[in-house]
């Protein structure tokens, strides 16, 4: 394989289309436990809306008769939605079905799970905006305007034929006059006609302009700049919002809606390119409306990609993209601006397999399954890739990425909360094209989630109102309110505004997801120890499935 170039990198990152929430990876996959039912759940959202959502359910735990889907809109609420649709079980296991998705924006789908184990409801939230142009096939067309000449045709004929010849009995010979009123006849159906489809050609161009420039996502554009001292250099992100609109809103984007999502109103992630060797997790602080401002912690020079994940009111996340120049080595940077940024400086991505790493266990960690691989971490400890199924795994496939903590003597060793989850993931496509950030419970925000649910119990008919200056006031003094608490107290209510997220093993972190695609893949697996952030780095291969 050639080695990737950063102006390859680049282009890539620019030529994105489908870059909210994440990148390169539209679809949506959720690992919950509701009652004793466990599921796993794979929504693959359209990419021209109204469009239908294909939705797939993997019943792991607990006996279900039936599992029934329908969408719910944020601005519509419960009141609005449509009946539930069954979905229906397949010959390999999972209940399957399609959705319609009727609106661009916030959504969601609501999943109700009935058998012997009781009744239980499942909210998962899905970005539904239109990512894609539908060319219609050279032959198509051509067949449908010969169609449609004929039927102009024979309507003009009918309206001449109706104005001559149903006025006289059958075989009787059509006067000169009456040949003229059909004549006439024929004449004034054909301007008829003709108005009629230059109205609708009118409709038609208006409908496809607005949706190239409203419905048609288009992220925004960030003009990231570095500042400050050398000795304590500032990254700058700025958001231009002009010229783009966002779902529900056709004019612009809500900014002053940002909602923190973990407490943090943007989570910011740098990794430098080409070799995926240095990496950051920021979380810049607002300044106004437009700007955020982080610290940047000791990385080398080079050209970063960044990702900045931001989630709005009403539950629609995105991801906004740059490329950061860092022209000399940051040394003397010490201060960070929040106390949970982490940064990382290791090994480049191989173009070639590595070999998994032995480690020394005991059987404490040996239970947990068998380890694909293992990285040492700043700490002393090693981090294990637990069950891993192969050396290359499949694209399209729903995993569970399993990743455990070890102490030196291989012993498990327990891991605390991190922004009140039991770890952070991202995953990043050798080439750029594809970047997540997944959580424990799925590939969705959980701010989003929580955002949804709450508007679902709102019996109002639609979402109320809210002052921009109001509301945005309001996130701050919660933002700043958190920061007040001492860690535990803070992880304690960033925990409780995410109900669906319980740690249950206290050694180890998962995350479902599917890749998208084939090629090679750097995961950053980030959990805290003893009061310190720690990264996991691991690469792996993923190819198509052979049938």
């Amino acid at each position: 394989m050639k080695r990737i170039t950063i102006l390859s990198f680049v282009c890539i990152l620019l030529s994105i289309g489908s870059a909210w929430a994440h990148i390169g990876s539209a679809g949506i996959v959720v690992e919950k436990q509701v009652g004793k039912y466990g599921l796993l759940i794979s929504v693959q959202p359209p990419d021209v809306v109204p469009g239908v959502a294909n939705v797939s359910v993997f019943v792991q735990q607990g006996r279900v008769t039936s599992i029934g889907a329908r969408p719910i809109y944020f601005f519509a609420g419960d009141k609005g939605a449509p009946t539930h649709d069954i979905l229906t079980q397949s010959a390999d296991g999972p209940y399957r079905g399609d959705i319609w998705l009727m609106e661009s924006g916030s959504s969601s789908i609501e999943l109700t799970i009935d058998g012997p184990d009781g009744h239980q409801q499942v909210i998962v939230p899905v970005v539904s905006v239109a990512t894609a142009l539908r060319e219609m096939p050279t032959d198509t067309g051509i067949g449908l305007a010969a169609m449609g000449l004929l039927l102009v045709v024979m309507l003009v004929t009918i309206v001449g034929a109706s104005n001559a010849d149903g006025v006289f009995t059958a075989g009787q010979v059509t006067p000169a006059k009456l040949r003229r009123r059909r004549l006439a006849g024929m004449g004034v159906g054909l301007v008829v006609v003709t108005l009629l489809l230059t109205g609708w050609r009118s409709w038609w161009s208006h409908t496809s302009d607005v949706y190239r420039t409203e419905q048609l996502y288009q992220k925004p554009t960030l003009t990231t700049t570095i500042t400050g001292s050398a000795a304590s250099p500032e990254l700058a992100i700025r958001l231009d919002t002009t010229g783009f609109s966002m779902p529900n809103s056709p004019t612009r984007r809500q900014l002053n809606f940002l909602i923190p999502d973990h407490g943090k109103l943007m989570h910011t992630f740098l990794v430098r390119v080409p070799g995926l060797d240095a990496f950051a997790h920021l979380h810049p602080t607002r300044q106004d409306s437009l700007q955020f401002n982080s610290q940047l912690p000791g990385l080398p020079a080079g050209k970063y990609l960044l990702f900045a994940d931001v989630v709005y009111r009403s539950g629609f996340s995105e991801t906004l993209t740059d490329t950061v120049d860092i022209k000399t080595p940051i040394t003397t940077a010490k201060a960070v601006t929040d106390p949970d940024d982490s940064w990382l400086v290791t090994n480049a991505i191989s173009t070639k397999p590595a070999k998994p790493a032995m480690a020394r266990l005991d059987n404490s960690m040996i239970v947990c399954g068998k380890p694909g691989d293992r990285v040492p971490l700043a700490d002393g400890s090693s981090m294990l890739w637990m069950d891993k199924p192969g050396a290359v795994l499949e694209t399209g496939k729903p995993y569970v990425l399993k990743f455990a903590l070890a102490d030196v003597n291989g012993t498990a060793t327990p891991i605390e909360p991190y922004l009140g989850m039991s770890g952070h993931g991202v995953i990043l496509h050798n080439d750029g094209s594809v970047y997540i950030h997944l959580h424990p419970v799925g590939t969705y925000s959980m701010a989003a989630e929580g955002s949804l649910v709450k508007r679902i119990a709102d019996t109002a008919r639609y979402a109320p109102s809210i002052k921009a200056d109001v509301f945005r006031d309001s996130i701050d003094r919660y933002v700043a309110y958190l920061k007040t608490l001492p860690e535990t107290e803070r992880n304690k209510v960033l925990a409780a505004a995410m109900p669906s997220h319980e740690m249950k093993i206290n050694n180890m972190v998962s995350f479902p997801y599917s890749f998208p695609k084939a090629g090679r893949y750097r995961i950053w697996v980030q959990v805290k120890r003893q009061g310190k952030v720690l990264t996991g780095v691991f690469d792996t291969d993923v190819e198509e499935p052979l049938m």
